[in-house]
Protein backbone atom coordinates (compact mmCIF):
# COMPACT_ATOMS: atom_id res chain seq x y z
CA UNK A 1 0.00 0.00 0.00
CA UNK A 2 1.32 3.28 -0.76
CA UNK A 3 0.08 6.55 0.41
CA UNK A 4 0.79 9.86 -0.84
CA UNK A 5 0.51 12.09 2.40
CA UNK A 6 0.30 16.11 1.00
CA UNK A 7 2.16 18.59 3.96
CA UNK A 8 2.05 15.69 6.84
CA UNK A 9 3.64 18.16 8.95
CA UNK A 10 0.56 20.36 9.24
CA UNK A 11 -1.00 20.84 10.96
CA UNK A 12 0.76 19.15 14.13
CA UNK A 13 -2.14 16.54 15.36
CA UNK A 14 -2.25 15.45 11.50
CA UNK A 15 1.36 13.60 11.92
CA UNK A 16 -0.74 10.92 13.99
CA UNK A 17 -2.16 9.75 10.31
CA UNK A 18 1.17 8.94 9.44
CA UNK A 19 1.86 7.08 12.52
CA UNK A 20 -1.55 5.16 12.17
CA UNK A 21 -1.10 4.17 8.75
CA UNK A 22 2.53 3.12 8.75
CA UNK A 23 1.77 0.82 12.09
CA UNK A 24 -0.70 -0.29 9.97
CA UNK A 25 1.42 -1.45 7.46
CA UNK A 26 1.22 1.35 4.84
CA UNK A 27 4.32 2.92 2.94
CA UNK A 28 3.63 6.89 3.71
CA UNK A 29 5.33 8.78 1.21
CA UNK A 30 5.24 12.64 2.63
CA UNK A 31 5.71 15.81 0.12
CA UNK A 32 6.03 19.15 1.60
CA UNK A 33 8.07 22.78 1.59
CA UNK A 34 9.26 22.12 4.88
CA UNK A 35 13.43 20.45 5.34
CA UNK A 36 13.28 17.34 6.61
CA UNK A 37 15.10 17.79 9.79
CA UNK A 38 12.85 20.37 11.12
CA UNK A 39 9.82 18.24 11.10
CA UNK A 40 8.87 16.17 14.03
CA UNK A 41 10.50 13.22 15.17
CA UNK A 42 7.70 10.82 15.17
CA UNK A 43 6.57 12.25 11.58
CA UNK A 44 9.98 11.67 10.47
CA UNK A 45 10.24 7.96 12.21
CA UNK A 46 6.96 6.77 10.39
CA UNK A 47 7.61 8.25 7.13
CA UNK A 48 8.75 5.84 3.98
CA UNK A 49 10.37 8.56 2.54
CA UNK A 50 9.90 12.27 2.33
CA UNK A 51 10.50 14.19 -1.04
CA UNK A 52 10.92 17.91 -0.19
CA UNK A 53 9.88 20.34 -3.22
CA UNK A 54 11.34 24.07 -3.37
CA UNK A 55 7.24 25.08 -3.75
CA UNK A 56 3.78 23.92 -2.99
CA UNK A 57 2.02 25.91 -5.61
CA UNK A 58 3.67 24.55 -8.40
CA UNK A 59 1.98 21.93 -9.33
CA UNK A 60 4.96 20.66 -11.71
CA UNK A 61 7.04 19.89 -8.70
CA UNK A 62 4.78 17.89 -7.04
CA UNK A 63 4.11 15.50 -10.48
CA UNK A 64 7.93 15.17 -10.52
CA UNK A 65 7.59 14.06 -6.86
CA UNK A 66 4.35 11.53 -7.47
CA UNK A 67 6.22 10.50 -10.77
CA UNK A 68 9.49 9.31 -8.43
CA UNK A 69 7.22 7.29 -5.76
CA UNK A 70 6.02 5.72 -8.51
CA UNK A 71 9.13 4.88 -9.87
CA UNK A 72 10.76 3.63 -6.53
CA UNK A 73 7.47 1.81 -4.88
CA UNK A 74 4.97 1.41 -7.64
CA UNK A 75 1.18 2.10 -8.07
CA UNK A 76 0.46 4.84 -5.61
CA UNK A 77 -2.88 3.63 -4.04
CA UNK A 78 -3.93 7.13 -2.29
CA UNK A 79 -3.25 10.90 -2.31
CA UNK A 80 -4.61 12.89 0.25
CA UNK A 81 -3.98 15.77 2.45
CA UNK A 82 -7.29 15.83 4.25
CA UNK A 83 -6.65 19.69 4.10
CA UNK A 84 -9.19 21.80 2.47
CA UNK A 85 -5.97 24.09 0.58
CA UNK A 86 -4.96 21.05 -1.05
CA UNK A 87 -8.08 19.26 -2.56
CA UNK A 88 -7.63 20.80 -6.38
CA UNK A 89 -4.09 19.92 -6.18
CA UNK A 90 -5.05 16.37 -4.88
CA UNK A 91 -7.59 15.69 -7.30
CA UNK A 92 -5.15 16.83 -10.47
CA UNK A 93 -2.29 14.14 -9.22
CA UNK A 94 -5.45 11.67 -8.53
CA UNK A 95 -6.53 12.59 -12.43
CA UNK A 96 -3.28 11.92 -14.11
CA UNK A 97 -1.74 9.17 -11.91
CA UNK A 98 -5.04 7.34 -11.96
CA UNK A 99 -5.77 7.08 -8.50
CA UNK A 100 -9.09 6.08 -6.80
CA UNK A 101 -10.99 9.20 -5.09
CA UNK A 102 -11.90 12.58 -6.09
CA UNK A 103 -10.66 13.35 -9.62
CA UNK A 104 -10.31 17.35 -10.78
CA UNK A 105 -13.93 16.43 -12.64
CA UNK A 106 -15.30 16.07 -9.03
CA UNK A 107 -14.26 19.16 -7.76
CA UNK A 108 -16.59 22.25 -8.70
CA UNK A 109 -19.75 19.80 -6.57
CA UNK A 110 -17.63 20.38 -3.11
CA UNK A 111 -15.65 23.34 -4.06
CA UNK A 112 -17.89 25.99 -5.23
CA UNK A 113 -20.91 26.85 -2.67
CA UNK A 114 -23.21 27.73 -5.67
CA UNK A 115 -22.76 24.44 -7.05
CA UNK A 116 -23.06 22.67 -3.04
CA UNK A 117 -26.89 23.96 -3.39
CA UNK A 118 -27.82 21.81 -6.32
CA UNK A 119 -26.68 18.80 -4.90
CA UNK A 120 -28.68 19.87 -1.56
CA UNK A 121 -31.25 20.65 -3.68
CA UNK A 122 -31.31 17.32 -5.22
CA UNK A 123 -30.76 15.77 -1.80
CA UNK A 124 -34.38 17.65 -0.71
CA UNK A 125 -32.29 19.16 1.62
CA UNK A 126 -33.25 22.95 2.34
CA UNK A 127 -30.82 25.67 1.34
CA UNK A 128 -30.49 29.36 1.55
CA UNK A 129 -31.62 31.37 -1.68
CA UNK A 130 -28.16 32.78 -3.48
CA UNK A 131 -26.58 33.09 -6.46
CA UNK A 132 -23.28 34.13 -7.76
CA UNK A 133 -22.64 37.85 -8.50
CA UNK A 134 -20.36 39.26 -10.66
CA UNK A 135 -20.88 43.69 -10.49
CA UNK A 136 -23.60 45.71 -8.61
CA UNK A 137 -26.18 45.75 -10.83
CA UNK A 138 -26.26 41.73 -10.18
CA UNK A 139 -25.77 42.25 -7.07
CA UNK A 140 -29.04 44.84 -6.62
CA UNK A 141 -31.12 42.15 -8.74
CA UNK A 142 -30.78 39.77 -6.59
CA UNK A 143 -31.33 41.92 -3.09
CA UNK A 144 -34.70 42.59 -4.68
CA UNK A 145 -35.41 38.99 -4.76
CA UNK A 146 -34.43 37.81 -0.91
CA UNK A 147 -34.43 41.67 1.07
CA UNK A 148 -31.83 42.71 3.47
CA UNK A 149 -29.45 41.69 5.14
CA UNK A 150 -27.62 39.34 3.03
CA UNK A 151 -24.57 37.82 2.74
CA UNK A 152 -21.30 37.62 0.92
CA UNK A 153 -18.47 35.77 0.17
CA UNK A 154 -16.65 33.75 -2.28
CA UNK A 155 -18.13 30.91 -4.21
CA UNK A 156 -14.77 29.28 -3.95
CA UNK A 157 -13.55 29.40 0.17
CA UNK A 158 -13.30 28.22 3.78
CA UNK A 159 -14.37 29.84 6.94
CA UNK A 160 -15.52 33.64 7.79
CA UNK A 161 -12.79 35.18 5.50
CA UNK A 162 -13.78 37.92 3.00
CA UNK A 163 -17.02 37.41 4.22
CA UNK A 164 -19.58 39.90 4.84
CA UNK A 165 -22.91 41.06 6.46
CA UNK A 166 -24.79 43.51 3.78
CA UNK A 167 -27.91 45.58 5.48
CA UNK A 168 -28.73 48.03 3.06
CA UNK A 169 -27.82 49.66 -0.19
CA UNK A 170 -24.98 51.60 1.11
CA UNK A 171 -23.13 49.61 2.58
CA UNK A 172 -23.64 47.14 -0.73
CA UNK A 173 -22.26 50.12 -2.33
CA UNK A 174 -19.42 51.09 -0.35
CA UNK A 175 -18.83 47.54 -0.68
CA UNK A 176 -18.49 47.51 -4.23
CA UNK A 177 -16.43 50.52 -4.65
CA UNK A 178 -14.00 49.24 -2.21
CA UNK A 179 -13.44 45.44 -2.35
CA UNK A 180 -12.90 42.94 -5.56
CA UNK A 181 -16.58 40.86 -5.62
CA UNK A 182 -15.40 38.85 -8.55
CA UNK A 183 -17.47 35.37 -8.97
CA UNK A 184 -18.46 35.99 -5.10
CA UNK A 185 -21.85 33.99 -3.79
CA UNK A 186 -24.92 36.26 -2.34
CA UNK A 187 -27.45 34.65 0.39
CA UNK A 188 -30.17 35.72 2.16
CA UNK A 189 -29.22 36.19 6.14
CA UNK A 190 -29.53 32.92 7.74
CA UNK A 191 -29.21 33.77 11.32
CA UNK A 192 -29.11 30.64 14.12
CA UNK A 193 -26.47 28.16 15.35
CA UNK A 194 -24.31 25.90 12.83
CA UNK A 195 -24.66 22.41 13.71
CA UNK A 196 -22.11 20.17 11.48
CA UNK A 197 -22.18 16.87 10.82
CA UNK A 198 -18.89 15.44 10.97
CA UNK A 199 -17.79 11.94 10.04
CA UNK A 200 -15.97 9.42 7.92
CA UNK A 201 -17.08 6.67 5.31
CA UNK A 202 -15.43 3.70 3.85
CA UNK A 203 -15.57 2.43 0.20
CA UNK A 204 -18.79 0.81 0.21
CA UNK A 205 -20.59 4.00 2.19
CA UNK A 206 -20.42 2.43 5.32
CA UNK A 207 -20.12 5.05 8.16
CA UNK A 208 -17.54 4.44 10.60
CA UNK A 209 -17.86 7.51 12.56
CA UNK A 210 -19.72 10.32 13.39
CA UNK A 211 -20.16 13.42 15.36
CA UNK A 212 -21.92 16.65 15.78
CA UNK A 213 -20.36 20.24 17.05
CA UNK A 214 -22.00 23.57 17.41
CA UNK A 215 -20.78 26.77 16.05
CA UNK A 216 -21.80 30.23 17.40
CA UNK A 217 -21.31 33.09 15.46
CA UNK A 218 -17.90 32.15 13.41
CA UNK A 219 -18.39 35.30 11.15
CA UNK A 220 -18.87 37.38 14.38
CA UNK A 221 -15.89 35.59 15.85
CA UNK A 222 -13.42 37.03 13.16
CA UNK A 223 -15.18 40.37 12.71
CA UNK A 224 -15.53 41.78 16.17
CA UNK A 225 -12.94 39.66 17.52
CA UNK A 226 -14.10 37.73 20.11
CA UNK A 227 -12.78 34.81 22.26
CA UNK A 228 -14.59 31.52 20.72
CA UNK A 229 -16.59 28.51 22.27
CA UNK A 230 -17.59 25.49 20.61
CA UNK A 231 -18.89 22.11 21.50
CA UNK A 232 -20.20 18.80 20.39
CA UNK A 233 -23.39 17.27 20.51
CA UNK A 234 -23.35 13.56 22.50
CA UNK A 235 -27.03 12.97 20.56
CA UNK A 236 -27.16 13.39 17.36
CA UNK A 237 -30.80 14.97 16.81
CA UNK A 238 -32.75 13.08 14.18
CA UNK A 239 -33.14 15.91 11.43
CA UNK A 240 -29.51 16.63 11.41
CA UNK A 241 -29.30 12.32 11.15
CA UNK A 242 -31.17 12.28 8.28
CA UNK A 243 -29.93 15.79 6.38
CA UNK A 244 -26.51 14.41 7.16
CA UNK A 245 -26.83 10.86 5.78
CA UNK A 246 -28.96 12.26 3.10
CA UNK A 247 -26.05 14.22 1.74
CA UNK A 248 -22.95 12.23 1.88
CA UNK A 249 -25.14 9.69 0.01
CA UNK A 250 -26.05 12.51 -2.61
CA UNK A 251 -22.67 14.03 -2.66
CA UNK A 252 -21.15 10.13 -3.63
CA UNK A 253 -18.32 10.65 -0.25
CA UNK A 254 -16.22 7.98 0.01
CA UNK A 255 -13.54 6.80 1.70
CA UNK A 256 -12.82 9.73 3.76
CA UNK A 257 -13.51 12.19 6.25
CA UNK A 258 -16.89 14.65 5.76
CA UNK A 259 -17.45 17.88 7.72
CA UNK A 260 -20.88 19.42 7.13
CA UNK A 261 -22.53 22.52 8.22
CA UNK A 262 -26.21 23.26 8.83
CA UNK A 263 -27.60 26.36 10.23
CA UNK A 264 -30.39 25.68 13.12
CA UNK A 265 -32.69 28.43 12.79
CA UNK A 266 -34.82 30.32 15.67
CA UNK A 267 -37.77 28.15 14.21
CA UNK A 268 -35.47 25.06 14.57
CA UNK A 269 -35.23 24.09 11.25
CA UNK A 270 -31.96 23.33 9.67
CA UNK A 271 -30.60 25.25 6.67
CA UNK A 272 -27.47 23.80 4.79
CA UNK A 273 -24.88 25.97 4.72
CA UNK A 274 -22.19 23.96 3.09
CA UNK A 275 -19.72 20.93 2.67
CA UNK A 276 -16.30 19.82 3.34
CA UNK A 277 -14.89 16.88 1.98
CA UNK A 278 -12.10 17.17 4.76
CA UNK A 279 -12.31 16.65 8.56
CA UNK A 280 -13.04 19.32 10.71
CA UNK A 281 -9.79 22.06 11.60
CA UNK A 282 -8.00 22.87 14.07
CA UNK A 283 -8.44 20.68 17.60
CA UNK A 284 -11.57 19.09 15.89
CA UNK A 285 -10.24 15.99 15.46
CA UNK A 286 -8.48 15.53 18.68
CA UNK A 287 -12.07 16.79 20.05
CA UNK A 288 -13.34 13.41 18.57
CA UNK A 289 -10.67 11.34 20.81
CA UNK A 290 -11.54 12.86 23.84
CA UNK A 291 -14.92 12.73 23.43
CA UNK A 292 -15.31 9.14 23.25
CA UNK A 293 -11.93 7.84 24.10
CA UNK A 294 -10.79 6.84 20.82
CA UNK A 295 -8.31 6.87 18.18
CA UNK A 296 -9.86 8.27 15.01
CA UNK A 297 -6.68 8.04 13.36
CA UNK A 298 -6.16 4.43 13.99
CA UNK A 299 -9.73 4.12 13.02
CA UNK A 300 -8.76 5.97 9.04
CA UNK A 301 -5.74 3.90 9.25
CA UNK A 302 -7.81 0.81 9.51
CA UNK A 303 -10.32 1.91 7.23
CA UNK A 304 -7.65 2.36 4.20
CA UNK A 305 -5.78 -0.75 4.98
CA UNK A 306 -8.13 -3.13 6.07
CA UNK A 307 -11.50 -2.44 5.99
CA UNK A 308 -13.10 -1.56 9.19
CA UNK A 309 -16.30 -2.47 10.08
CA UNK A 310 -16.54 -2.17 13.86
CA UNK A 311 -19.59 -0.85 15.40
CA UNK A 312 -19.60 3.23 15.49
CA UNK A 313 -17.99 4.16 18.34
CA UNK A 314 -20.35 6.11 21.52
CA UNK A 315 -19.48 9.57 22.27
CA UNK A 316 -19.23 9.70 26.45
CA UNK A 317 -18.64 13.27 27.29
CA UNK A 318 -19.90 16.47 26.47
CA UNK A 319 -16.44 18.20 24.62
CA UNK A 320 -15.52 22.07 24.27
CA UNK A 321 -12.84 23.79 22.56
CA UNK A 322 -12.25 27.16 23.62
CA UNK A 323 -10.10 29.37 22.14
CA UNK A 324 -8.95 32.88 23.94
CA UNK A 325 -7.74 35.94 21.97
CA UNK A 326 -4.26 38.02 23.00
CA UNK A 327 -3.83 41.51 22.45
CA UNK A 328 -7.38 43.04 23.34
CA UNK A 329 -8.41 45.72 25.00
CA UNK A 330 -10.91 43.73 27.24
CA UNK A 331 -8.62 41.96 30.06
CA UNK A 332 -9.14 38.59 31.12
CA UNK A 333 -10.31 38.06 34.17
CA UNK A 334 -8.70 35.49 35.41
CA UNK A 335 -5.05 33.94 34.77
CA UNK A 336 -4.05 30.92 32.99
CA UNK A 337 -3.04 29.62 36.06
CA UNK A 338 -6.31 30.26 37.85
CA UNK A 339 -8.14 28.78 35.14
CA UNK A 340 -5.98 25.46 35.11
CA UNK A 341 -5.99 25.52 38.99
CA UNK A 342 -9.97 25.81 39.31
CA UNK A 343 -10.76 23.49 36.12
CA UNK A 344 -7.89 21.33 35.57
CA UNK A 345 -9.32 18.04 35.97
CA UNK A 346 -11.59 18.72 33.11
CA UNK A 347 -8.95 20.13 30.48
CA UNK A 348 -7.61 17.31 28.38
CA UNK A 349 -5.47 19.56 26.25
CA UNK A 350 -4.10 23.47 26.28
CA UNK A 351 -1.25 25.51 24.33
CA UNK A 352 -0.82 27.75 21.71
CA UNK A 353 -3.17 28.25 18.91
CA UNK A 354 -0.91 28.67 15.42
CA UNK A 355 -0.96 32.22 13.87
CA UNK A 356 -2.71 31.03 10.42
CA UNK A 357 -5.77 29.76 12.83
CA UNK A 358 -5.91 32.35 15.53
CA UNK A 359 -8.78 34.96 13.88
CA UNK A 360 -11.13 31.55 14.60
CA UNK A 361 -9.21 29.90 17.07
CA UNK A 362 -8.05 32.27 19.07
CA UNK A 363 -4.15 32.54 20.21
CA UNK A 364 -4.14 29.88 23.62
CA UNK A 365 -6.55 27.36 23.70
CA UNK A 366 -8.04 24.61 25.62
CA UNK A 367 -10.22 20.96 25.00
CA UNK A 368 -12.46 20.36 27.95
CA UNK A 369 -14.21 17.53 28.26
CA UNK A 370 -16.78 16.80 31.43
CA UNK A 371 -20.47 14.19 31.75
CA UNK A 372 -21.94 17.44 32.75
CA UNK A 373 -22.91 19.82 30.61
CA UNK A 374 -23.41 22.54 32.95
CA UNK A 375 -20.31 22.42 34.38
CA UNK A 376 -18.42 22.48 31.06
CA UNK A 377 -19.85 25.37 29.92
CA UNK A 378 -18.94 26.92 33.46
CA UNK A 379 -15.66 26.10 32.68
CA UNK A 380 -15.80 27.71 29.34
CA UNK A 381 -17.25 31.05 30.43
CA UNK A 382 -14.47 31.27 33.98
CA UNK A 383 -11.91 30.40 31.16
CA UNK A 384 -12.64 33.11 28.60
CA UNK A 385 -14.70 35.89 31.25
CA UNK A 386 -13.30 39.24 30.83
CA UNK A 387 -13.26 43.23 32.91
CA UNK A 388 -16.60 43.59 31.05
CA UNK A 389 -18.84 42.51 28.60
CA UNK A 390 -17.20 44.19 25.49
CA UNK A 391 -16.10 42.42 22.16
CA UNK A 392 -13.43 40.21 23.28
CA UNK A 393 -15.57 38.20 25.75
CA UNK A 394 -18.60 35.55 25.35
CA UNK A 395 -21.83 36.73 24.94
CA UNK A 396 -23.75 34.40 27.18
CA UNK A 397 -26.26 34.52 23.88
CA UNK A 398 -23.47 32.80 22.30
CA UNK A 399 -23.23 29.90 23.78
CA UNK A 400 -25.58 27.38 23.32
Amino acid sequence: MNYVFISPHFPDNFKHFVISLRRHGANVLGIASEPYDVLDVELRNSLTEYYRVDDMEDYDQLLKACGYFTFKYGKIDYIESHNEYWLEKEAQLRTDFNVSGLKSEDMPAIKNKSEMKKVFERAKIPVARGEVVKDLKSAKRFIKKVGYPICIKPDIGVGASDTYQISNEKELEELFATKPVVNNIMEEFITGDIHTFDGLVDKDGNILFLSSFIYSGVMETVRDDLDNIYHNQVEIPDDLMEFGLRAVNEFKIRNRFFHLEFFRTDKDKLVALEINVRPPGGWSLDMFNFAGDINIFDIYAKMIMEGDRSEIPKIKYHCAFVGVKFGLENELKHSREDGLAKYGHLVVRHGPMPDIFSAVMGNYSYIIRSQDYDELMEAARYITARENNEPGGIDENRIS
